[in-house]
């Protein structure tokens, strides 16, 4: 189990990810043996940031959690309602649960309720999310954002997951798809179905803008259609 989230702030109060830990854990032979298993949050341990970053950095962290590993967890209900009492200057819960008995307003201003069903949904119907080998990352050319892809062998299940690790901002750049690597040529289009808002937009070539509003849904979690549509493709009909 591994109680892991962003590492140090940069100058922008954004977080960066420890991208090459992550990259030794699926490319390496560590994979053969090592199983990570993402805590945004535990029992013990409530990270500054989360104390100090407010609602977004608590969806920012589910959503690394839930994309980067096929395996993770919560402590729940204080990750859910967002709280963020700590003793003082310690990374730990103020009044824990750890030693009473609490009763939780399940449906306090602010919870995650509908957030966490919709991550878990999306994790539930992507294969591709289910496996931690095929993580990859790939370039964007603002470090507040971190962008990375899953793909089953087939590529019949193709993920991208761009965040903004800035919790207070609205960040924005260009994404560099691997087109090559998914099989769609340069000049081709294809459809990318966010799947966190329901959104759909049509990508072409390598390069692609995204912005990402932190206080509305803190990253993007899209679904690549290769082939357009047409009238007969009700299944993703524009």
């Amino acid at each position: 189990m591994i109680a892991w989230g962003p590492g140090g702030s940069n100058e922008k109060g954004a977080h960066r990810m420890p991208t090459g830990e992550l990259t030794e854990l699926t490319r390496t032979e560590v994979a053969d043996f090592f199983r990570p298993n993402f805590w945004p949050n535990t029992p013990d341990i409530l990270p500054e940031h989360l104390q100090y970053g407010g609602r977004p950095v608590f969806m920012i962290r589910a959503v690394l959690a839930a994309t980067l590993s096929s395996s993770y967890g919560i402590y729940g209900p204080a990750f859910e309602l967002c709280v963020t009492e700590a003793i003082p200057n310690k990374e730990e819960y103020q009044n824990s649960e750890k030693y009473e008995i609490k009763l939780w307003n399940w449906d306090a201003p602010g919870n995650l309720k509908d957030f966490l069903a919709r991550l878990n949904t999306v994790r539930r119907d992507n294969p591709a999310l289910q496996t931690t080998w095929n993580l990859r990352f790939h370039s964007v050319d603002n470090e507040s954002l971190l962008f990375y892809s899953k793909a089953s062998d087939d590529l019949s299940n193709v993920i991208l997951i761009v965040v903004n690790l800035d919790p207070h901002h609205t960040q924005s750049g260009w994404v560099t798809v691997p087109i090559q690597e998914l099989g769609i040529s340069p000049e081709e289009p294809y459809l990318v179905h966010e799947l966190l808002g329901d959104e759909k937009y049509i990508w072409q070539g390598e390069r692609n803008y995204v912005s990402i509003d932190p206080h509305r849904t803190p990253a993007h979690i899209f679904r690549v259609r290769k082939r357009l549509k047409r009238e007969t493709d009700f299944d993703y009909f524009l």
